[in-house]
């Protein structure tokens, strides 16, 4: 039976190892948890790396803050602290992050298959878990398979797809499509191809943002 709910579709722009992405998507959640019994809501995830080709072994968080922002130690706390409270108020622990930032671009990749099977959500939660809990290397193919597997995926599928470099294609064409509209910081996310709500924003913003755009949908 087909629902008689307003539909909303939610694109997110995001990257693997950006903290506000994390706490986006958990306040994103929330919101949505909010209004599920009176909007229908399809959630797509959209590839931007922040740090597109570090090193397999990655970069310290330090050097790179230095390096590409010129952060100084105070600055790099006080950003910290500012994470750390909003990650709070998500209900979310990001305790586990490590020290490193990786290239994302095979997540990114497997992201885009595990959308063909509708196990898009679950693997971006379990990838995010890697970590921002269990502390791992998101570009190691080993911790991608075990993200995959959590998330209900076929391991020896997803070993497949990263080893014979499915779909690098297709992530290079969403980040340069999303560039192209201007899209340049994560999160980023748009609902009905129309409205752009930049930055994690709280639940309660969301949720209203949701309501409004289900009510212009079903508007005479």
């Amino acid at each position: 039976m087909t629902s008689s709910r307003p539909a909303v579709r939610i694109d997110m722009v995001s990257d693997i190892v950006c903290q506000w992405c994390a706490i986006g998507l958990a306040e994103l959640e929330r919101a949505i948890a909010r209004v599920g019994d009176t909007v229908d809501v399809e959630l797509v995830f959209h590839p931007l790396q922040l740090n597109p080709g570090l090193p397999p072994e990655g970069e310290a968080v330090r050097d790179h803050l230095a390096r590409k922002y010129g952060a100084g130690p105070d600055q790099a706390r006080a950003a910290g602290q500012r994470i750390r409270a909003a990650a709070d108020e998500a209900g979310i622990d990001l305790g586990g992050r490590p020290d490193r930032l990786y290239d994302t671009f095979d997540a990114h990749r497997l992201l885009h298959w595990a959308a063909q099977r509708q196990r898009q959500l679950p693997l971006k939660r379990a990838l995010l878990d890697s970590y921002f809990m269990r502390g791992e290397n998101v570009s190691d193919c080993e911790v991608l398979v075990a993200a995959a597997t959590r998330a209900g995926l076929d391991p020896d599928a997803a070993r497949h797809v990263l080893t014979a470099g499915d779909h690098a294609g297709d992530v290079r064409a969403a980040e340069g499509y999303w560039r192209g509209e201007g899209v340049m910081s994560v999160p980023t996310m748009v609902l009905d191809g129309r409205y752009v709500i930049p930055g994690a924003q709280s639940a309660a913003r969301l949720e209203k943002a949701l309501r409004r755009r289900a009510a212009e949908a079903t508007a005479p």
